[in-house]
């Protein structure tokens, strides 16, 4: 990784049509990333910061329960950098069944974000990351929702451009590689996805999303599939052993950076600039979530002992209480057959938390109510807290 200047993004190529459109070249495993001091001490960082969160989760009584809520934390930030406006707490309701009114549309799309992302880990146990996968997980993106008129699963026959909405392609921002460098440019990618040589795996994950982006080879959840590709890759190459690093927060909370540095690479041909933000962002999420974990591990204690002391019958309790770990939304008839109790049980027992300030009912209906495990939720910072 050091063999001189030479252009390595790839050039804008005017098309017949009039408009430049951008070409990017293959990337390899001995890509001429330079590596200054100051990059190797982010990355060092970044490794170190991923290894803690490694290790804290394996802490935890049920790790899956953790990644379960970060799955959904990833799909709601990835989402809304795209424009969905729907929240954290709408897809817990939604999942809850007591989603509100005009939330279903924008919901939807998360929903298909956490199947998106639930279905790439479950096929890679069986098939490699490659670009029939990646098809397979645009389909399951896009079913059903906004730009899921166009071909969901097949790479892209037309032009597509990003700018604002609205904007024509004589205005836009960036223009993408036309249709018929779409798939040799991703057969070029998917080879050095596959190439075993030696390269940092976090310097190979953000050269591939950037990449990816680049070619953009959907017409439409080409955002969220490049992001989704980041966790695929880790998971894939076993940096690690769950799917732990989301990084849309970060993106999202940089979110013009995030854009500009991809920019750059295509403009400036700086890739130094978009690695070193990307490894920011590694070891930034990384920490938080580590620091996370900790206090879940730290609330579980906390309210397990609470339960032993405050409630008679206290399996149901404990029951109860690792349910809301990975669903911090439910009615009564849920927690009925979460306990597998009557229902007069189960409303003891939900009467019996809100007492504990365990739950809290946030509908502030008389009937089908829903109750929210609020002292989790704060865990989980950038969400609208549900408490009504």
């Amino acid at each position: 990784m050091g063999r001189g200047k030479e252009r390595r993004a790839g050039r804008y190529i005017t098309q017949t049509t009039g408009y430049r459109a951008f070409i990017p070249d293959p990337l390899s495993s001995d890509f001429p990333l330079r590596i200054t001091p100051d990059l190797q001490v982010l990355l060092s960082a970044a490794d170190r910061a991923i290894g803690r969160l490694d290790a804290a989760t394996e802490l935890l009584p049920n790790p899956d329960l953790f990644v379960a809520m970060y799955v959904r934390r990833e799909a709601v930030f990835s989402s809304q950098i795209e424009g969905t406006q729907a929240s954290l707490v709408d897809l817990l309701e939604f999942e809850a069944e007591a989603a509100r009114k005009g939330t279903k549309g924008d919901v939807q799309e998360v929903v298909n974000y956490v199947k998106a992302m639930n279905y790439g880990l479950e096929r890679l146990r069986d098939l490699p990351l490659s670009l029939r996968l990646i098809r397979e997980i645009h389909a399951q993106l896009l079913a059903g929702v906004r730009g899921g008129h166009c071909d969901i699963g097949e790479f892209r026959c037309t032009q597509n451009w990003v700018g604002p909405p609205g904007c024509l392609l004589a205005d836009a921002v960036f223009v993408p590689p036309p249709p018929q460098e779409v798939v040799p440019a991703m057969g070029h990618l998917e080879r050095f996805l596959h190439d075993d040589a030696p390269m940092p795996p976090l310097i190979k994950c953000g050269l591939a999303h950037a990449q990816f982006e680049t070619i953009h080879p959907f017409i439409d959840g080409n955002g969220r599939m490049g992001r989704l590709l980041i966790t695929f890759l880790l998971c894939w190459r076993e940096v690690l052993r769950r799917p732990l690093l989301y990084i849309s927060d970060y993106f999202k909370r940089q979110r013009q950076e995030y854009y500009d540095a991809l920019q750059r690479v295509r403009d400036h041909d700086d890739w130094e600039g978009w690695i070193g933000f990307f490894l920011e962002g590694v070891r930034a999420v990384s920490l938080e979530a580590a620091e996370t974990a900790r206090k879940i591990q730290s609330l579980r204690d906390e309210h397990r002992d609470l339960i032993g002391r405050k409630i008679t019958g206290t399996a149901a309790g404990f029951v109860l209480l690792d349910h809301l770990f990975q669903l911090p939304m439910v009615t009564v008839n849920q927690v009925a057959k979460i306990i597998d109790r009557t229902y007069p049980v189960a409303n003891n027992l939900v009467e019996n938390f809100i007492q504990l300030g365990l739950l809290t009912e946030i509908t502030g209906q008389r009937r089908n109510r829903t109750y929210a495990y609020n002292p989790y939720l704060r865990l989980f910072e950038g969400i609208k807290e549900p408490i009504q």
